[in-house]
């Protein structure tokens, strides 16, 4: 257990909960006062498993597969980036988060075969409405801390029934560079705690995994809420990479 006062100046007035398994010797190492169990909207984190749902039901062929971007079916909203006004690859869309390529991939995998993958892989509440191209941005598809961890542990363990080429290319666009003496995988997300309120607060996710040489050493993740979205936009993945090392996990230093 690590203690949150250990972690007072970091954290400011964000909340956060953090959960990592270590898969060498199985513990588990948990910030103290995480809400471990609360489900929320996974966000852009749902990239993890959409990309895999992608691939394996041929509505894409590979992570190189590419669309345009048309700005009259998918508007560009103020917040966008420039990143996300052109055409994707399925990894550049998934590395720079932009949400309109995932929402056209939603149309074309349907309600129906979600469900069925989700419930499966028993991510959360496997919630994925018939024609509904925004139910991993602020629900119903809900998850918990522990549930991503969960999810992302049979991932790695080779324990979803899908093709291992399909997780390596995941890997691939996930990959996040060097972390001490490991290498880091994840995917960020965030959205506004009150729909459709962007002037308020915000929740928002890290979640991923460490490897080292050719083995899954640790899952990860990491829930934080803060005030506004800036409070959060690198505290998220920044306060993941200070538990993993207090957690032992990786020798990377504050």
């Amino acid at each position: 257990m690590l203690k949150r006062a250990n972690f007072a100046a970091q954290m400011g007035d964000r909340r956060s909960s953090f959960l990592a398994h270590d898969l060498t010797d199985g513990h588990s190492c948990i910030l103290e006062g995480s809400d471990l169990q609360m489900r929320h909207a996974p966000w852009s984190t749902f990239k993890v498993p959409n990309t895999l749902i992608a691939l394996e039901t041929g509505v894409v062929s590979d992570i190189e597969s590419w669309r345009d971007w048309d700005p009259v079916h998918r508007p560009a909203a103020a917040f966008w980036p420039d990143a996300w006004r052109q055409g994707q690859t399925l990894k550049t869309a998934f590395q720079r988060s932009a949400v309109w390529y995932y929402q056209d991939l939603a149309l074309d995998v349907g309600g129906a075969q979600y469900r069925a993958f989700l419930t499966k892989w028993n991510y959360g509440n496997a919630d994925a409405p018939d024609r509904s191209d925004t139910f991993w941005l602020q629900g119903p598809l809900k998850l918990s801390v522990a549930e991503q961890v969960q999810f992302l542990e049979r991932m790695v363990a080779g324990h979803l029934d899908v093709q291992r080429d399909h997780v390596s290319a995941l890997m691939a666009a996930a990959h996040a560079g060097p972390l001490g003496d490991a290498t880091l995988f994840g995917k960020t997300g965030a959205g506004p705690v009150t729909e459709q309120r962007f002037s308020g607060a915000f929740e928002g996710w890290y979640v991923g995994w460490l490897t080292q040489g050719d083995q899954v050493t640790a899952v990860f993740a990491h829930h934080a809420v803060g005030p506004y979205f800036q409070a959060i936009r690198t505290y998220r993945k920044d306060f993941a990479e200070t538990l993993l090392a207090a957690c032992n996990l990786t020798d990377a230093q504050d």
